[in-house]
């Protein structure tokens, strides 16, 4: 402790971990494509759509700082965070600020979108796909364009992102992605440590996600 701060975990070892395969897995979908491999590209696709179910579940399970109810705050709360988006000041946040929470749901709602739309399309393309034959062309042709409007708004998505890390970094001093690395952070030494769940829950929600994944990869 210095300076009346002390270093606390805000993140756990399984929102840390989905935090950084989904990145490596959007990269891998975004070469996949390019280099054509769509066999590599449908099974990545799965591999982040259960990834994204269970940052769903986690988000209602999960540590204090990765539940839903913990980081959505209010939209007037995420304009007045905000309008002081360039007041350098001390980090004083333990997990998501209001303005970072909506941007998580944004993009959780972006992939998990992409993901969906990807399965139906795969399967499409594979003839495959057991709704495939009942779905008429208008609606299969609105799916695929769909698939194509959701990776671009993805990539926008990410680089907004990636603008407002920097921000952050420069103009008020923070660093976001130290804590997602190593899970700690210095906070003031009054702020109390959030409850961090063990790996057990965390390996239900995996299994529930994986058994979802399948079910659905084989419905679609």
């Amino acid at each position: 402790m210095s300076n009346g701060r002390r270093v606390i975990i805000v993140w756990d070892a399984p929102t840390r971990l989905f935090h950084w395969v989904v990145i490596l897995l959007v990269a891998v979908e975004y070469t996949t494509w390019r280099l054509n491999w769509m066999g590599w590209h449908a099974y990545g696709g799965e591999t982040l759509l259960g990834l994204l179910f269970f940052r769903l579940l986690w988000g209602f399970f999960g540590s204090d700082t990765a539940r839903f109810s913990r980081f959505v705050a209010s939209p007037g709360a995420a304009a007045r965070y905000l309008a002081s988006a360039f007041r350098r000041e001390p980090d004083n946040q333990v997990g998501h600020n209001p303005a970072g929470g909506w941007m998580v749901l944004f993009l959780l709602g972006l992939l998990l979108a992409e993901a969906l739309s990807g399965l139906y399309v795969a399967n499409d393309v594979a003839d495959v796909g057991p709704l495939t034959v009942f779905t008429p062309a208008p609606i299969a042709d609105a799916i695929t364009e769909l698939h194509r409007f959701l990776w671009d708004a993805l990539l926008v998505a990410v680089v907004v992102h990636i603008v407002a890390i920097l921000v952050y970094a420069l103009a008020k001093g923070h660093n976001l992605v130290k804590p997602m690395l190593t899970g700690k952070k210095s906070l003031p030494a009054s702020t109390a440590q959030p409850r961090i769940v063990g790996a057990a829950r965390a390996l239900v929600c995996a299994l529930v996600s994986g058994i979802a994944v399948a079910a659905i990869a084989n419905l679609l």
